[in-house]
């Protein structure tokens, strides 16, 4: 039977810890807390499950953070956990189960992450797989018989272990500062943050949100190193941006790059709003139905869906289009995830 410590990063977690670590504690092997900052009583609930909590000064980066966390863990394998997750009894079982019968040359193991959509900031789905317990030390072999290489490629599996998300709010704004501070040093956003934070306003974020942030993305555009990907997830933001703004020059000038690459749902999407906040409604129904059913979303998924299709059904109410308007009502009604 394989061994695993499970370690995690808090910070002011008095309300949802004792949950996590009850669900916990009869898995692992060891757990390893790393406090961050707590002024509550974070760390007197931890003291009740593992005498090895270390404070880790805050520098506004988590992967610092995790790493401290995963330098103090000694066993086979570590378990990632957050403190708003929690596994039932079911999944428990099943956990335990993987435990005896791992098998040694696993390196990464992924579980079903679920709840996500109650307070989610980065999801699309209610349930998806995440890593979540990984090999702490890693055997490079290698392989082929001529022209000889190094496995690099780690081996996964994909387990049926369910583990529940049950924040107790939202962390968007925590997230948005979070890249805030990284801007304001100066550090240029990696292609899969500049994804992340784009998803995350389409997501979770209020026109407030996206107005601050479009200041960065209208910089970010001008920048002729960044990947076809990177523009498209930087056009769709900025779409939101210049129609909330009233800057119809920016909006036409981004909608027709991102036509002319890869058209989006969400930028289909901000052009019937525009047409539909002018009452123009004919106008607005042709670039809702591409957001629907002639593009592909790439932030949030409902802007390929319900959104377009809910709008869709106000344009021909509008235009006194009855039947139209209860043929898209019900499929908005019926569209899911």
């Amino acid at each position: 039977m394989i061994t695993i410590t499970a370690c995690m990063i808090v910070k002011n977690e008095e309300e949802t810890l004792e949950r996590c670590l009850n669900s916990l504690k009869s898995l692992v092997d060891e757990i390893v807390i790393v406090d961050t900052g707590s002024t509550d009583r974070t760390k007197e609930i931890a003291r009740k499950y593992t005498d090895k909590i270390y404070d880790f000064t805050w520098i506004h980066d988590f992967s610092a953070a995790r790493n401290y966390s995963f330098s103090k863990a000694t066993m086979d394998y570590i378990y990632v956990a957050d403190a708003d997750e929690e596994i039932d009894r079911e999944n428990q079982e099943k956990f335990l189960f993987l435990k005896e019968a791992m098998l040694p040359e696993i390196e990464i193991v992924q579980m079903y992450y679920t709840n996500q959509l109650e307070y989610g900031t980065t999801y699309n789905y209610d349930k998806e797989y995440r890593p979540k317990l990984y090999k702490r030390l890693r055997e490079f072999k290698w392989q082929d018989p001529i022209h000889e290489t190094v496995t690099l490629d780690p081996v996964i599996y994909d387990s049926d272990i369910e583990i529940i998300h049950r924040p107790t709010e939202s962390h968007a704004k925590r997230d948005f500062n979070n890249f805030y501070v990284v801007l304001n040093k100066g550090e240029r956003l990696s292609p899969k943050l500049i994804h992340m934070f784009a998803k995350e306003l389409f997501i979770a974020g209020d026109d407030e949100d996206f107005i601050k942030a479009g200041t960065y993305f209208n910089e970010w555009q001008k920048d002729t190193t960044r990947t076809l990907e990177e523009c498209v997830y930087i056009q769709c933001v900025l779409a939101k941006y210049a129609r909330l703004q009233g800057d119809i020059e920016l909006l036409m000038k981004v909608s027709l790059k991102n036509i002319a690459s890869k058209s989006s749902s969400e930028v289909c999407y901000e052009l019937g709003e525009h047409y539909f906040e002018l009452g123009d409604y004919e106008e607005a129904l042709i670039w809702y139905y591409n957001a629907a059913y002639e593009t592909e979303c790439q932030l949030n998924i409902h802007y390929g869906g319900d959104y377009p299709l809910k709008r869709l059904a106000e344009c021909y109410g509008k235009l006194g289009n009855v039947e139209q308007m209860n043929a898209y009502e019900e499929l908005a009604m019926n569209w899911s995830v």
